[in-house]
């Protein structure tokens, strides 16, 4: 049994985002020994956290207690060692930021589709397959015919889309992202546009690769996840990707094996960015990172309070 439970996890509702919300959560994960990131605003809640199985569900039962959270789902996966350094708890504008004013999945919102319903969705001559998620991130994997938007953030989503729907007026639109949060607030924006025939991934890829069985899968590759793990397969296994320490790009075996690539201070997505000195501080983060592994301890940095 690994050690750590992990919970990804968003609700799209009005919520009272101030910093006493933001200190009563803090509270009750650092008393649970729970670790990751929440993210409030006043169109609802998203994270990911990670924490003792006993602990972690009892952050879960308090967030379900909040106005509109009743609901609350969440997808799980485990993990041998806490996938976060630290706790994190903010304020925002937006639990997800397409900086459109006025969308809001509460009130507009494409249609949810189970993943045992998807491969027949997107295998439909006349449905385009979305991918909301950013570059790097469709890098590594993505469905098999999905449309890549070629975005580094989601604020670029917008403009992108009113662009590509001129080149298909009539098809029926399929998106998808990680968890399930981006693509919901993307149909939501997508119907704001005019177009009605607009699907989602119900729970996101993570939930697709839960349920789905590898060989009945349109999915290629590895899914990239926001926590130490950096990927994750079919039945939510822990992929093979790293990071790069220098510009933060998902790493794959093939990646690591150029000659580009040197632990812990360039890779081949950075090498030609990056000079003499900047390589020597990202030597010396990573060698304070493996002397605190090697004395069974945790490198994080300097101390983080509360946001």
């Amino acid at each position: 049994m690994s050690d750590y439970l992990i919970a990804a996890l968003y609700k799209f509702t009005p919520l009272t985002a101030d910093a006493g919300l933001q200190a009563r959560i803090h509270e009750v994960c650092a008393s649970h020994d729970v670790a990751g990131t929440l993210l409030l605003a006043p169109e609802g809640i998203n994270g990911t956290i990670a924490g003792p199985e006993a602990g972690l569900r009892a952050v879960l039962a308090f967030l379900r207690t909040l106005p509109g959270c009743a609901d609350l789902e969440h997808k799980e996966s485990r993990a041998t060692d806490q996938p976060f350094l630290r706790l994190k708890v903010r304020l925002k504008r937006e639990i997800v930021t397409m900086g459109v004013p006025g969308i809001d999945p509460n009130q507009t919102v494409g249609t949810y589709v189970e993943p045992e319903d998807w491969n027949d969705l997107i295998s439909a001559p006349d449905v385009v397959t979305i991918d909301t998620r950013n570059d790097y991130e469709v890098r590594i994997g993505q469905f098999a015919g999905a449309v890549d938007p070629q975005t580094t953030t989601f604020r670029e989503f917008p403009d992108w889309f009113r662009r590509f729907r001129e080149t298909r007026p009539n098809a029926r639109i399929a998106m998808y992202c990680t968890g399930g949060i981006r693509c919901e607030k993307a149909t939501a924006f997508v119907k704001e546009e005019g177009i009605e025939d607009v699907f989602h991934l119900k729970g996101g890829i993570l939930k697709y690769l839960e349920t789905v069985p590898a060989e009945d899968s349109l999915w290629e590759g590895e899914c990239f996840v926001f926590d130490r793990r950096v990927s994750v397969g079919h039945g939510l296994v822990e992929g093979d990707h790293t990071l790069c320490h220098a510009c933060r790009e998902p790493l794959s075996v093939q990646d690591r094996a150029s000659p580009l690539y040197v632990e812990g201070e360039t890779c081949p997505y950075c090498h030609d960015d990056r000079d003499a000195a900047q390589r020597q501080g990202y030597a010396e983060r990573h060698r304070q990172e493996t002397l605190a592994r090697s004395r069974g301890e945790r490198h994080v940095g300097r101390k983080v309070t509360p946001e």
